[in-house]
């Protein structure tokens, strides 16, 4: 039985224009404490890292609290529960819940959730199974609502939450075109999710290919970005266009995001929506039902980058906000 466990906590925020850096997290051990009534421990099978995590760092007013200094990095985790005083939860459970940066955790079974790994595996459950696909699948069906024959823009189409809007609206009948950076990633979204183009933003022509991507127009617009990405869909957008906005990588270091397109959203009357998918939670037994369905039949596909070992997380978060995974970044803990 295991005594102590790891965990990395928040030493220091990032300043408003700093990029993140290893020395502002710390890796610490800890003495695993003894359950009370009511409660469960959970070792940890793996970690999911998201961009959101870069905003919770910050200090700055937001839809949530910051992360709070030498706590445990907030985030989400699958793992197995090893003992219980819980009487929802038995030793051996698979559990999903958001217990962070750590080998082990103590819970109260408050946000956790026990899933069935016999048909998916236990990784998919923070990716397309989970938080990510939840994302994916409400911003498409409840905000951009595309019919069969529309053409539906997704950046960052490579992602963890990008890859699943667009294989939803495929299932639609809608064309979808990508953006990603790199022509790897461009090669994955097309030849193995099936997305009818995808543009590479790194190519240098960002502008001239998206128009040559979108012939006639973009009806929905999935933004993951921001800043510059989100102007080149904004200026090829039709009439009572709709677009849901869940993240803004490009300004999440404080860099200046300015849209030159933004009357458009006036003259071409469009819908544009921001969202944090934790706060409809009526939606989730629904999605996560649906996007279950579709991973254990092999309708819904997906990639994850995996990093071993818990000191890993800091520098595979950086490369996440820089864009060096390749579809959901995910921790793998011993």
């Amino acid at each position: 039985m295991m005594t102590t466990y790891q965990r990395i906590v928040l030493a220091s925020r990032p300043a408003s224009n700093e990029e993140v850096q290893p020395a502002h997290f710390r890796l610490e051990t800890k003495d695993i404490p003894a359950i009370q009534d009511g409660e469960l421990l959970v070792r940890n099978q793996y970690l999911s890292l998201d961009p959101y995590m870069r905003g919770r760092m910050s200090a700055n007013k937001s839809y949530a609290a910051p992360q709070a200094l030498d706590e445990t990095m907030i985030g989400g985790t699958v793992g197995v529960v090893l003992e219980s005083k819980h009487p929802k939860f038995a030793v051996g459970d698979t559990v999903v819940g958001t217990l962070g940066w750590t080998e082990v955790a103590v819970s109260d079974g408050t946000m956790l959730r026990k899933v069935d790994t016999t048909h998916i595996p236990a990784s998919a459950y923070l990716g397309s199974v989970g938080m990510p696909g939840m994302t994916a699948w409400y911003g498409l069906n409840q905000i951009m609502a595309p019919k069969a024959g529309e053409t539906v823009v997704v950046s960052a189409a490579s992602g963890a939450v990008g890859s699943v809007v667009g294989q939803l609206a495929k299932l639609k009948g809608c064309r979808v075109v990508g953006i990603a950076g790199g022509a790897d990633k461009c090669a994955y979204v097309v030849n193995e999710l099936g997305f009818d183009a995808c543009v590479d933003y790194k190519a240098g022509s960002l502008v001239s290919d998206l128009a040559a991507a979108t012939p006639d127009g973009i009806d929905a617009i999935f933004e993951n970005v921001g800043g510059a990405i989100f102007d080149a869909a904004l200026a090829r957008t039709n009439a009572f266009g709709r677009i849901a906005v869940c993240g803004w990588i490009a300004g999440y270091n404080g860099e200046p995001t300015p849209l030159d397109n933004a009357r458009l959203i006036l003259t071409n009357r469009l819908t544009v929506r921001g969202f944090i998918v934790s706060e409809q939670p009526e939606f989730w037994p629904q999605g996560l039902s649906e996007l279950g369905t579709l991973v254990a039949t092999g309708k819904l596909k997906f990639r994850e980058s995996v990093a071993d070992g818990l000191a890993s997380a800091p520098e595979a978060f950086i490369g996440l906000l820089k864009g060096r995974n390749f579809g959901k970044q995910l921790i793998k803990l011993s």
